[in-house]
């Protein structure tokens, strides 16, 4: 197992420090980055049972299962409250720590910027004193970074160069759990998170559309309360109508060179045909529909529908489906590959089942209900989200025909 040790000279312990996973673009836990390869996350038993006990069909559906740390809090000597994390013995694979990482940077940056030179403020405080959650701070009405965020984002030498975009989702969520931590815990206490595979690590610009799947998004040990709550929200969103609605996205803008944001508040309120449009949305450039990744996420979409139909007694409430593609594209000129293909295909996609929390199987919860058959209603999604992403396919190859006349 690889450890960093503390660059921090007011700190002689040693650990990996964790930063903000910049590419999350929905949930509410933090999604925190161990190494350009690795992500983790707060540990719940349930889903880490899921992912020991994965059936082998779903496993190219889902993230990579790495094993268990431990997280603590730890203050740098300027003040800044950041995670370490202790790998366990249990974790047998190696994993490599990126010298460059620009998770870290991007977040000391906006960490230095949000504090006064008498006192550090971490990023909450700043939203606070600008009466604003920091989403809100960070993300402007239209879904762009704010020029405040984009100011700070200038190339890793500090030119005015190119600027690099980012989700401030994960930011929130970030900022979010650190202020429980120091509210309930002690700064020394050990919190146990799941090492998970960055699925997003080969991307140059990551977009990334989260959808949370199926009709009902209570598991089946929510108290009264929250069963009323969840039922609530699918009632007055798509999940109920068509079994998935919008938890997050960002999509690469290649002329403003930036991600185009959009957040779970913005995905409860469409409807049916908002829904549609936003779907349309994920898959444009700001300049043109990105037509030829309709086919490969079709195909991958059909191929897990058909893994979900053959999964006896599986409920995924409150699981969600990530679509990937990378919006940077390759000149037209890139090399081919031996089979033809150009290198880094650029028609490259990907889908993957995340947040297994609330899903239960026969076996998994002794006492409670086990389901019997396929998931209905995450079929239901897919069968939904399938037959949109035709119907835009369909469109644009009755626009193309029209323009060729």
């Amino acid at each position: 197992m690889v450890v960093l040790h503390s660059t921090d000279k007011g700190n002689n312990g040693v650990g990996v420090p964790l930063e903000p996973f910049l590419h999350q673009v929905g949930g509410h836990l933090s999604m925190l980055q161990y190494d350009a390869y690795t992500v983790c996350k707060p540990l719940i038993s349930q889903e880490q049972k899921f992912y020991e006990s994965l059936p082998l069909a779903m496993r190219c559906f889902t993230p990579q299962y790495k094993g268990t740390i431990t997280v603590h809090l730890r203050r740098d000597s300027r003040g800044h409250l950041g995670l370490v994390a202790n790998p366990l013995k249990e974790n047998l694979e190696p994993l490599q720590v990126s010298p460059d990482s620009r998770a870290v940077a991007i977040w000391q940056t906006l960490q230095h910027t949000a504090s006064s030179d008498s006192s550090p403020r971490p990023l909450a405080q700043l939203a606070h004193s600008l009466k604003e959650s920091t989403a809100q701070v960070l993300l402007s009405s239209d879904g762009h970074l704010s020029a405040q965020a984009s100011a700070l984002l200038q190339s890793a030498d500090g030119s005015p160069g190119e600027r690099r975009g980012f989700n401030p989702w994960g930011l929130h969520c970030h900022q979010a759990h650190l202020t429980r931590l120091c509210s309930e815990y002690p700064e020394d206490k050990r919190h146990p998170f799941l090492l998970l595979e960055n699925v997003v690590s080969q991307y140059k610009q990551p977009c990334i559309l989260d959808l949370k799947m199926g009709t009902r998004q209570h598991g089946d040990d929510a108290s009264e309360e929250k069963k009323a709550r969840h039922m609530k929200k699918c009632a007055q969103s798509t999940s109920a109508c068509l079994g998935v609605r919008i938890c997050g996205m960002q999509v690469y803008q290649t002329a403003k060179k930036s991600f185009l944001c959009k957040d779970k508040y913005y995905g409860r309120k469409l409807s049916e045909e908002g829904f549609r449009q936003a779907l349309s949305q994920f898959l444009h450039d700001g300049t043109r529909l990105r037509s030829e990744l309709l086919e490969p996420i079709l195909r991958k979409l059909q191929a897990l529908l058909s893994v979900i139909r053959s999964q006896s007694s599986y409920r995924f409430y409150s699981s969600s489906l990530l679509i990937i593609y990378d919006g940077q594209e390759l000149p037209q000129d890139a090399p081919e590959t031996a089979q033809g293909t150009t290198s880094g295909d650029p028609a490259k996609v990907d889908v993957r089942m995340i947040d297994f929390a609330h899903t239960t199987y026969k076996g998994s919860r002794n006492g409670h209900t086990t389901h019997e058959g396929p998931d209905p209603g995450y079929i239901f999604g897919l069968e939904n989200l399938i037959g949109i992403l035709q119907d835009i396919q369909e469109g644009d190859r009755m626009f193309e025909e029209l323009s060729g006349l």
